[in-house]
């Protein structure tokens, strides 16, 4: 961990962390696909207790070529794509699409944990919102475009599509220079005050676990929307669920 963080710090970001979590299951929920679910939530339990006891170890800040920084990022993204081509490929639930529209809320605490950071000496300034990081707009306009894209009981498909591509232009861009900023043979930027802090704990939860779940709410809602034909009403066990169904899903 970092030595001398202050507590406030640390506890902020675990909240919100877990949060973010809450927020994807919640909308996973709303599916209908119980079995998607519970291995949702098991692998995201379990990659942020493997990500937790490896940074706990120092196994981030160890300097190898590409950056270990890339196994916290990547292996997330996957898991969570396979599991919902798995059992969701077919279009996601008007309430689960909602859900991962105001996920997105979380990147405003987000920016202020990072701005702490920085102030700490952990993170360049680039990563913050009073560099680089204009990412906090998507969190500040999350809840209109949720209320927008989805009143009066219709769905404004080019409004959530417009909005999804430019909240994941932003997230991009935060995500590039965040590598290029790590110390690495192939760092660009802020060589007088690297990106070091998202390699401790908890903060390795921030590429691990928040980065890639944003990303994919991003995904697989640009992808609904993308091949989006119809909506239907489809039987649960135990409820109805309107279907965003995609063209190529049946």
């Amino acid at each position: 961990m970092i030595e001398n963080l202050p507590a406030h710090i640390i506890w902020a970001f675990v909240s919100v962390t877990i949060a973010t979590v809450v927020f994807y299951l919640s909308a996973v929920w709303k599916t209908g696909h119980r079995t998607f679910l519970w291995l949702t939530a098991g692998v995201l339990v379990f990659l942020s207790a493997v990500h937790a006891a490896l940074a706990l170890n120092g196994f981030y800040l160890v300097r190898t070529v590409p950056s270990r920084f890339f196994l916290g990022l990547f292996p997330t993204i996957i898991v969570l794509l396979a599991l919902y081509f798995a059992f969701a490929r077919r279009g996601l639930t008007v309430k689960s699409l909602q859900m991962l529209t105001l996920l997105s809320v979380i990147r405003v605490p987000v920016e202020i944990v990072l701005l702490s950071l920085f102030r700490e000496g952990q993170i360049p300034q680039l990563m913050t919102f009073e560099g680089r990081n204009l990412d906090i707009l998507s969190g500040l306009t999350a809840p209109l475009a949720a209320w927008l894209a989805f009143r009066g009981g219709k769905l404004n498909r080019t409004l959530l599509l417009g909005w999804n591509l430019l909240a994941l232009g932003l997230l991009l861009n935060i995500l590039i220079n965040a590598i290029l900023s790590l110390e690495t043979p192939f760092q660009q930027f802020a060589f007088d005050q690297p990106n070091r802090g998202v390699l401790y704990f908890p903060f390795i939860w921030l590429p691990a676990i928040i980065v890639p779940v944003v990303f994919v709410s991003h995904i697989i809602s640009l992808r609904t929307l993308l091949f989006y034909r119809k909506s239907k009403t489809i039987k649960a066990p135990n409820a109805e669920f309107v279907v965003i169904a995609a063209e190529n899903g049946g």
